[in-house]
């Protein structure tokens, strides 16, 4: 199963209140297994960056000021993602800022049936538990020594190892063969493939094996079974 983990960073909390996507990275991941393909781009808001956003990202005016506009990557963005499900961590603040973009670039949205968050999956399996990143990255043993900052891709690149265990970890199913039966539990959902059936072998005892099997059995002193 093909899977998009991705995050953003903006100039702040709502595009509703003009605040707009400044920076997004995608992940691809097939059977929760990393590709090593991914999407990553920064883009010019066409607004001033907030400092407490900047404080939080370190994504300046001036880095920014020779960046793309969504729209000039748009068809690039939505070619990588294809119909994959998308996951974040509190994806509908995520979801949010892409489908302003896309709207406002003439693209239609991305489904919200398509959205997975980690966030919604960390309350039901570790309840009144810290829920951030951070404290799921610690709660796992994932490294994050090296974010200083938060990134998109880093962010996501986090985020995959954190959404791997909360599906239960890497082994997700158990395969030897293109037609063996596959069992993938998805949250209560089971999904299965069906290899052909095939008559089962016969292991009766021939007359000469169970002629040889009394022989011994004749020779043996004081069998247990005999007591």
């Amino acid at each position: 199963m093909r899977e998009i983990i991705f995050d953003t960073e903006t100039t702040g909390f709502d595009p509703k209140n003009g605040d707009r996507m400044v920076e997004i990275g995608c992940i691809e991941m097939v059977n929760r297994v990393l590709t090593g393909r991914t999407f990553h781009a920064y883009f010019n808001p066409e607004r001033s960056m907030p400092a407490e956003a900047e404080a939080v990202h370190g994504l300046s005016d001036a880095f920014l000021a020779d960046k793309p506009l969504f729209a000039e990557r748009a068809h690039e963005f939505l070619d990588f993602i294809e119909d994959s499900p998308m996951v974040a961590h509190n994806a509908g603040f995520d979801f949010n800022f892409i489908n302003f973009e896309l709207q406002t670039c003439g693209h239609p949205e991305v489904s919200r049936d398509r959205m997975v968050d980690t966030v919604a999956l960390a309350k039901v399996r570790h309840p009144g538990a810290k829920l951030s990143l951070d404290a799921l990255c610690t709660r796992y043993g994932i490294d994050r020594s090296h974010r200083t900052k938060h990134g998109a891709l880093l962010d996501a690149e986090l985020l995959a190892q954190v959404y791997v265990e909360l599906r239960g970890g890497r082994q997700i199913g158990l395969e030897l063969g293109a037609e063996i039966t596959e069992i993938v539990m998805e949250t209560k959902i089971l999904t299965r493939r069906d290899r052909p059936f095939r008559q089962p072998r016969s292991h009766a005892a021939t007359e000469e094996e169970l002629a040889a099997h009394a022989e011994f059995l004749k020779s043996v002193d004081t069998p247990l079974w005999g007591a």
